[in-house]
Parts: C-alpha cells; structure tokens; sequence
C-alpha cells in the first residue's frame, strides 16, 4: 500500500513504481444496484425496461405530462433492431453519397406510443375494472414491479425483458380473480394500410400475428411524404399466456386491417404469466414467448444478476459521503448500460450503446462525443468502447457523407441497418479524441488501425473538421496516431494541415477572445446569443488560462445577466435570453450536453474551486428530483424549471466523465504506464473513493484534503496537484 500526504501548497509532481506495493485485492464487494436505485415512478414517469434489440414503455409520458397510466399486462413493448429509425422501411431517392438508404423516417420515432399490446383489465365478483392504473409502480434497471388495489383485492406485478428479447408480466392477486387482456396488430396514426393476419396456437397457449402493412414516411431531409412497408412489415409477434384461453379469446378484424383480440384467464396467489416476443421468423418468436413463461422466475434472476454484474464488475466503483451523488452517478451509469445494443447486420455489425428510448433510438454522432469516453473507462473495452467509434466507419467507408468545397467531410447523425439520417454536422473530429482514450486506456493497435484506416484518415485528410477549438488537438492526435501505425506519409500530412506553432495558436485564440464586442467571452456570434459553447473551448489544452479564469468569473458565476440561472449552467445566457425567446429556447432551458462540456472545460483549466461547486451544483439540481427524492435524466428542463423531453436520456452520460475525469482527476495511460490523479475534491465532502479495473485488477484511489491513498495500481501513477 502507497500512502501519501499532501501538503496546501505541494505543486509537483510525485511518480512512484511499482515495487514498493503490497499486493491486495481491492475489488469492491457486491452491491445489489438494482436494488439500491430502485425508484417510485408512478405517476411521475413512464416506465422503461431494455432488452438487446426489445424494449417497453409503461403507460405514457409526453415530456413528463401524464396521458395514460401503467395497467396490468404489457403496454408497449416493442422491437427495434435499427433497421429503421422510426416506422416505415422507405428508399431514399437522393443521388450520390447523400443517399440515406433503406430506412430513414422523420416522421415516426415514438411509434412505440400508438401500440396496443397487452391492456389488463380486472374482473372481481362479476364486475370489470378496466385497465387499474397501479397504487405504486417501482423502476429498477432490471424489471418493473406494480402494485394494485381493486375492489379489496391485492395484485402484484414484475415485468421484465429476458436476454432472448422476450417481455414478460408476472402477476399474483390475494384472491381468485380473471384477468382480461386485449390489444391489436401494429398500426399507428401515421399508418396507411395493415395487412396483418392472425392465428391461434392452442398447444402454446399463443396469439401469432404475422404483422404487415405500410406507413406514410418521409426518408429524406427537406423532402415530401411517401408511402411504404411499415417496420414489422413480414415480422411475426407472438402473445403468450401461462393459462389456456380457447375458450375465451375473441378476434375482430376492422375495417383498416387491423387484427383485434382479447381474451381472459384466472389468476390467484400461484401467478399469472402472460409474454410478449418478436421475431422476423414465426418459430423464433413462439419459441421465445413461450420459454419465458416455462422459465420466468429463472429468466428474471439472470436478469438481476446480469445487471447486477455489469453495475459491479463493469464500471468504476464510486463512493462519497453524500449517497444522492452515488446514487445518481449509479443510475446514470445504468441507463448507459441499458442503451446497449448488438445488431450484428449491415452496418450495426459494432456494438454501442444509445441514447433515449422516446427519441431517436441509436447512436448519435454528437453524443457520442462524450459517450465514447464514458465506454473507455469500462472493463470490457472490446465489448463496450470500439463499438462507440468504429461504428461510425461504415458511413466513412461506404462514401456516405457530405463533403464541401472547402474539403471538409460530414457524416449523419445517426444511422441504423442500411440508412443514415442525412443531417450532418462537425462533431466527429472529437471521436479522434475519445479513440485516443479509448487507446490509452487499452494499448490495442488494432483498434487504432481499425479506427484510422478508412475512417479517420478518410473524413479529414483535406480538412479537419473542427468542434470547439479542437483543430490543434485533433491535428496532434492523428499526427501520434499515424506515427504509430508507421504511416510517415500520414504523419508528414497532418503536420503541414493544420498551422501548429504557437504563435499561431496563440492569435487563434487572441482574435476569437471578446469578439463582436462581448466583454471577458469567447467566441461570441455576430448575434450575440451567447450559448455556453463560448465555454466548451476551454476544453482545448491551448486555451490561455487568463481567459478561463476571467469568463468563469464574469460570466458562470453571474446570476444576473450570465449562466447561473435557478442552477448552473444555463444553455443561454440571461442576458440572451430577453432577445432569444422562441418556444425552441424556451424548452431547452437548462440541458446535459451543455452542462458537460462546459463543466469539463473549467476542470481542464485547472479551476478546482469553481469546477467542483458548480458539478454538485448541476448534478443535485438537474439529476436529482428533490421531491421525489430520486436520481433522474431528463433530456431537459425549460427555463421555467419544468422538466422536458425524454425521460430517460443517455444525453446526459458526460456526467459520468464529470466524476472521473472532473472530481477524480483520472487520467490513464497504459501505453505510458501511467494512472495520473489530479484530484479536485469538493470542499463539501470530507473523503471520496473510485476504484478502477486496470488490466483485470482494481485499483483503489481513496481521497482526502490532504491525502491521496493508491492501493494495487497494476502501473506506476502520480499525484499532480496544480496551482490556481
């Protein structure tokens, strides 16, 4: 064990190898984290469990206004495998690179809300209730348990997704009752035509619907509507129960197409299962439908231990005295977790993770600016990190991007099976920097190659596409990277792209700082709206620290005409926001994305004080429910402090970084043998704990003011604590 005292005015730097350690197995012990987040969500949230490729919705929650409650049965799961991204399956008819494929829609990404799958109604001595919304209904990242009342009797229900992407509802009732479940064929408000068909299983105890039909749809931007397949056109679903219905089921075919069917059976203090599975073969989906019944307290187990396991062995261990910022670092850290996706087809042969379910599901290019890194601080890189970039490559290689006469070339922001979304944008030039990571923390060449050739080489060798002031910092990295594929043509090339000398960098900065005739700010527009990515640029290791320091105090720290509005930071400035008031800046009062890279770029400044009581600031404020006493991540809140958007946001994973990078001071390097810890311990916490996995062993980092404690570091690691 190194134990290492450090004094208030201690600036250098203290590097110690490995040979005076004490070897100690510094894994964390189990946590049951399914357990500990669990959350009350009725009437606050709808619910939200994730499978691979199956996901559920319970109830309806159109950003966070209630529209219908959870009810007994299965609501709205439904399968998404990325092969469309939203409900129809049209061509796009674009000439050249900007083709978007086979499955871009603009119209239709929250189809999940129009399904009717399994609505459950009661029945009790004769009398129906329909559709009882639950008295308590509890969110874990493994399943979702409700509680009934109806009529004196007492219904308990677990709802889950199995690894085979099959959804099931557990129920149990204090007394003898019937159980009456009904729903329909796939068919949503934009739905031109069903075809659908359907077909009892007796044996099974299965409903088999062979879905079909078309959906109006518009694949490409600035284009009109169309016509074509509807998403599950030719995909089979399968309902299935634990109890036989024959003699109950009814079937209705309506005047649309559209297959109706409800059935009843009892239910008692033994369960109840009914399920819910997809498939694009028949048999796949019966199989899963029906093994998740025969199976379910199993299936249910191995998905608590699953989940359990990645919360465990997978991520950083976190600890602190405040348990709300535990919490909330846990939580975010499972949604993440839940957003994982393996496809396996076309181009989603990478594994990633994704953002928000009543969204855009998939990955998205600006997201995955800091999404990347987050997944570089996992154990199983390979499983949970390469996907996040070396997803992008199939744009890249397949020539789909828009390339300007200036050279610079621009990918979609999100992509599926066989389609990109067509609206491009800059943010990839910080995929570089988290492949970096990534590298840094693995040492794996072949990831970098992988990551290089016909990706990175490809979209910048005309020019580099800049995001906040990253230009020099990107040009570096593919310098370093090229060099160490021992490409000496490519490194030649990324040393004259781009201007390096420090002169230049220096006026770069020099002539952006107060532009327009904005005062102590960075880069601010002709309009003046000043937005917080004046801020983000502080990020760049080349931002003069007398500029930092003067906008953080002039500008985030300003409650009257800068970003610390109710909680920091602002997406606009007060000042701003008397000229800039569209419904559009309205909503986006306060938002993630912003609050990271903001955030971020204070702490790579080196302004510990600030960075740190605006991060609890922020995380307390936007993560944390102070009524509902609960961690959340919304994708927004509007200025008025009303929350916005989806309810569930991978939006806001840079917070993650924010405790790691920001609060931890983390910085790794196994190329460089290195684990680096620049600590910004909040003044509010006495002690702080991280635990990482280092090349399969845990290394712990315990913090104090005036200790640093590193115990089992696989690599030598130093301590740097900055001057002011």
């Amino acid at each position: 064990m190194i134990f290492h005292k450090m004094g208030t005015i201690f600036t250098s730097i203290i590097i110690l190898s490995l040979c005076a350690f004490v070897q100690a197995n510094q894994k964390p012990e189990f946590t049951n984290y399914c357990k500990r987040i669990e959350q009350e969500i009725q009437g606050r949230k709808h619910g939200f469990l994730a499978g691979n490729l199956a996901y559920y919705v319970g109830g309806f929650h159109a950003s966070w206004k209630l529209f219908e409650d959870e009810t007994l049965g299965l609501t709205h799961p439904f399968y998404h495998d990325l092969r469309g991204r939203g409900a129809s399956l049209l061509k796009s008819k674009i000439r050249g690179n900007q083709n978007t494929g086979k499955g871009n829609d603009f119209l239709s990404w929250e189809f999940y809300k129009d399904t009717r799958v399994l609505y459950g109604s009661v029945i009790v001595n004769g009398e129906t209730y329909q559709h009882p919304k639950p008295t308590s209904m509890r969110w874990r990242p493994d399943k979702i348990v409700c509680e009934y009342e109806v009529a004196g009797v007492r219904l308990t229900e677990e709802k889950f997704i199995a690894a085979s992407d099959a959804a099931a509802s557990i129920i149990r009732s204090s007394k003898p009752v019937t159980l009456q479940f009904s729903g329909h064929s796939f068919y949503t408000r934009n739905s031109a035509s069903s075809t659908a068909s359907l077909k009892h299983d007796e044996k099974n105890k299965a409903l088999i619907i062979s879905e079909g039909g078309t959906m109006k749809a518009r694949p490409d931007p600035n284009r009109p509507e169309r016509v074509g397949p509807s998403i599950y056109d030719g995909m089979s679903t399968v309902i299935g129960a634990s109890r036989k219905f024959a003699k109950t089921l009814l079937t209705k075919k309506d005047e649309k197409g559209v297959q109706h069917y409800a059935f009843s059976i009892p239910c008692d203090d033994k369960g109840t299962i009914v399920s819910w599975a997809m498939h694009d073969e028949e048999v796949q989906a019966l199989q899963s439908a029906t093994k998740i019944i025969q199976n379910h307290q199993s299936l249910l187990s191995e998905k608590t231990a699953e989940m359990n396991r990645l919360l465990n062995d997978e991520i950083p261990h976190f600890r602190c005295p405040d348990e709300k910022f535990v919490d909330i670092y846990y939580y975010l850290w499972s949604l993440y977790l839940m957003y994982h996706i393996e496809v396996g087809k076309g181009w989603e042969l990478e594994g990633h993770t994704q953002t928000a379910v009543n969204n855009f599901l998939g990955l998205h290019r600006y997201d995955a600016a800091f999404q990347i890194k987050v997944g570089a601080w996992m154990s199983d890189k390979r499983k949970f990190a390469y996907g996040n970039v070396l997803t992008w490559k199939y744009l890249t290689k397949n020539n789909h991007f828009r390339e300007s006469p200036n050279g610079s070339r621009l990918i979609s922001d999100n992509k599926g099976i066989a389609w990109h979304s067509g609206a491009y944008g800059p943010e990839t030039s910080e995929h570089v920097l988290g492949a970096w990571q990534i590298y840094e923390h693995t040492g794996d060449i072949k990831f970098l190659r992988d990551a290089y050739e016909d990706h990175f080489e490809t979209l910048f060798y005309k020019r580099i596409t800049g995001f906040a002031m990253n230009d020099f910092e990107v040009a570096e990295i593919l310098e370093e990277m090229a060099s160490i594929l021992g490409k000496k043509d490519d490194v030649k090339h990324w040393q004259t792209l781009i201007r390096r000398d420090p002169k230049h960098i220096r006026l770069m900065f020099d002539q952006r700082w107060e532009s327009n005739g904005v005062p102590n700010y960075f880069g601010a527009p002709k309009n003046k709206m000043l937005m917080t990515n004046g801020f983000w640029a502080m990020r760049s290791p080349h931002f003069p620290k007398e500029y930092a320091i003067s906008m953080v105090q002039k500008w985030a720290l300003d409650r009257e005409k800068g970003f610390y509005g109710e909680f920091f930071p602002l997406a606009m400035s007060k000042q701003s926001m008397q000229a800039f008031a569209s419904d559009v800046d309205h909503s986006f009062g306060y938002t993630p994305d912003t609050a990271y890279f903001t955030l971020d770029g204070m702490f790579r400044q080196g302004l510990v004080a600030e960075a740190t009581k605006l991060t609890l600031n922020h995380l307390l404020n936007y993560n944390f429910h102070s009524d509902w006493k609960i961690p959340i991540a919304p994708e927004a809140y509007k200025r008025d402090r009303t929350l916005f958007g989806d309810q569930y946001s991978n939006f806001n994973a840079g917070k993650i970084l924010l405790y790691l990078e920001g609060i931890g001071g983390l910085k790794l390097s196994l190329p460089n043998q290195t684990l680096t810890v620049k600590p910004a311990l909040p003044k509010a916490w006495d002690w702080m704990e991280i635990r990482l996995p280092i090349q399969e062993r845990w290394t712990r980092i315990h913090y104090r003011h005036d200790e640093i404690e590193v115990q089992d570091s696989p690599i030598p690691w130093q301590i740097i604590k900055s001057p002011r």
